[in-house]
């Protein structure tokens, strides 16, 4: 069968791989739609520091399902349409005792730390299958990244009566805003690209920041009475957004940092002591994708509107020099593995 595979940074190559068989406790998933991340974007540009090369991308994920093994119960059938739980967990690290099995010390995702689903099959526990035969295709694809969104919201502890300052709205940040406005909260979205403040709006955002036209501090004081708000949840991943993060919280708010960078960063800890922070990271996401598949089976959002341009499986490596070269205009794009 077919498979896209790094052979470097910027090396990607379409290849011949054994197609898999799915054991007693196994589903047979052909694949229709990868969804492209940041961090495939990041093993392109030779960024992504938990990958090793060659590797298969991909974990984004929908698909059918072609086959099952024994022990699959009837609750998952043939034909299903459906998406994947793509990390792993060990059971006994300190993290999946407290039950933060997303955050596995030695968690491996698909496409990061293992070989992904940028493939036309791919095996999986029938426990890491989320069936909804009432989505397309293309929005089982966007269910995992917004689940990362809505899990920040989570760590967040965002609550009805928070103003929610979301840094970055691509699509893991227009998961957080949806999140955070189904719960109640008011939403300022910000980011450097007016379409996808255009998407933030559309999920939830009362609010609109540009940082690169506006005085993001300034407007968010205006905003919220010179209090700050209660809870960033930072999903851009530079130092100067975290930095922003500390300034624009208020006194005993709560952060949450979705994005990360391998620069060094500095920060004035003073900000931390005086205001009291909760300072939380959010990695992967619980087992939340039930409630965002119930969120896009009400069709309470326009999801696919984030889907910027869909590739053929062949052009692939076409698909990330677009990205690379235009990382402004991209929220999502997909590529279509089984045609």
């Amino acid at each position: 069968m077919k498979a896209i595979i790094f052979n470097a940074p910027g090396q990607i190559a379409l290849t011949e791989i054994p197609e898999p068989v799915a054991g007693e406790n196994e589903v047979l998933f052909k694949v229709q739609y990868i969804g492209l991340c940041g961090s495939d974007l990041n093993t392109y540009r030779g960024q992504m520091p938990f990958v090793t090369f060659p590797r298969i991308p991909g974990h984004e994920i929908s698909g059918i399902v072609a086959g099952k093994g024994s022990g699959v119960p009837d609750s998952i059938s043939i034909g299903d349409k459906a998406t994947v739980l793509p990390y792993t967990h060990c059971g006994v690290c300190p993290s999946c005792r407290q039950g933060h099995t997303n955050a596995c010390e030695f968690n491996q995702t698909l496409g990061v730390q293992r070989d992904g689903a940028l493939t036309q099959f791919i095996t999986t526990p029938y426990d890491k299958v989320f069936a909804s035969n009432i989505l397309s295709l293309k929005e089982l694809a966007l269910v995992e990244p917004m689940s990362v969104g809505y899990h920040g919201a989570n760590r967040g502890g965002v609550t009805e009566t928070d103003t929610v300052l979301v840094i970055g709205c691509g699509t893991i940040g227009i998961g957080a805003i949806s999140a955070a406005a189904r719960k109640g909260a008011t939403v300022i979205g910000m980011d450097i690209d007016e379409r996808k403040l255009e998407h933030a709006v559309a999920f939830g955002a009362t609010h609109t920041i540009n940082s690169r036209m506006q005085d993001a501090l300034k407007t968010i004081r205006d905003l919220t009475h010179n209090e700050g708000v209660d809870v960033v949840i930072e999903a851009a991943g530079s130092p100067e957004t975290f930095q922003l993060a500390l300034d624009a919280v208020a006194f005993a708010g709560r952060v949450a940092t979705i994005g990360y960078t391998r620069k060094e960063t500095s920060i004035i800890t003073q900000k931390i002591v005086s205001k009291e922070l909760t300072i939380n990271g959010s990695r992967n996401a619980l087992r939340v994708f039930p409630s965002v598949i119930q969120m896009f089976e009400r069709r309470e959002r326009p999801f696919t509107s984030l889907i910027t341009r869909v590739y053929p499986m062949e052009q692939t490596a076409e698909a990330l020099a677009f990205w690379d070269q235009n990382p402004g205009s991209v929220s999502k794009i997909l590529i279509d593995v089984n045609p």
